[in-house]
């Protein structure tokens, strides 16, 4: 299995976060920030990191990022910075980009500019801790370790008219399937002897490594 490859701008504490994770897990990784200070302190930590300004295009071409899978635009606090990285990263053929907003605007912005997918970080973690009071649970609540992941994955061919019983994924692969998403609906308990569709999205949760295969196994159907 090929090694994957991201680009990360900006170094606040959700893009050293992501960086930082996604090196732990085998990936390469490159980070550009325009503080010096701080790509020097992700350099042991990533494959490569370098000081750069979004707007220093020419620069930027020198470091092959049309080769890279994904591209993470961290840079939430600066709009303009984040709608030129979006661009630039979409020109030079990277596939999938996933920006981050700090609101509604700026999400929409770069969607039109074409982000692939927009993440509210502050807000979806405030979401997620006020459910937790409201729940009355904030001290039950269980935080997954870094080996795990919960992911959303199209189901496989050799599923498809199989049940969750005959396949045995908890068994064979060490997965847990806590819900499927069609186009209407998300059943979170689904039924062991339910046969799965075509068009079913399973929710999983996982090792990084096993759901990281079975990605890999989905984009080559």
């Amino acid at each position: 299995m090929s090694i994957k490859q991201f680009v990360v701008f900006g170094l606040g504490r959700f893009g050293k976060s992501v960086a930082t994770t996604l090196a732990e897990n085998g990936c390469e990784v490159l980070v550009i920030d325009a503080n010096e200070n701080t790509v020097n302190e992700m350099a042991d930590v990533v494959t490569y990191a370098v000081k750069a300004d979004a707007t220093e295009t020419e620069v930027l071409k020198t470091l092959g990022i049309s080769n890279f899978d994904a591209a993470i635009i961290a840079m939430g606090e600066n709009l303009e910075a984040s709608v030129m990285a979006t661009i630039f990263v979409k020109e030079m053929g990277v596939p999938y980009v996933l920006a981050k907003a700090q609101n509604d605007l700026q999400g929409r912005i770069l969607k039109k500019v074409g982000a692939d997918m927009v993440v509210f970080p502050e807000k979806e973690t405030g979401i997620r801790i006020a459910n937790s009071l409201l729940m009355d649970n904030l001290f039950d609540t269980v935080e997954l370790p870094a080996n795990y992941s919960m992911m959303e994955l199209e189901a496989l061919s050799e599923w498809v008219g199989k049940s969750f019983h005959e396949l045995n994924l908890r068994a064979r692969l060490k997965i847990n399937v806590i819900g499927i998403k069609t186009k209407n609906h998300l059943n979170i308990n689904p039924d062991p002897e339910e046969a799965i569709k075509e068009d079913d999205v399973l929710i999983l949760i996982g090792k990084n490594e096993v759901l990281n295969k079975l990605a890999t196994l989905h984009k080559k159907k």
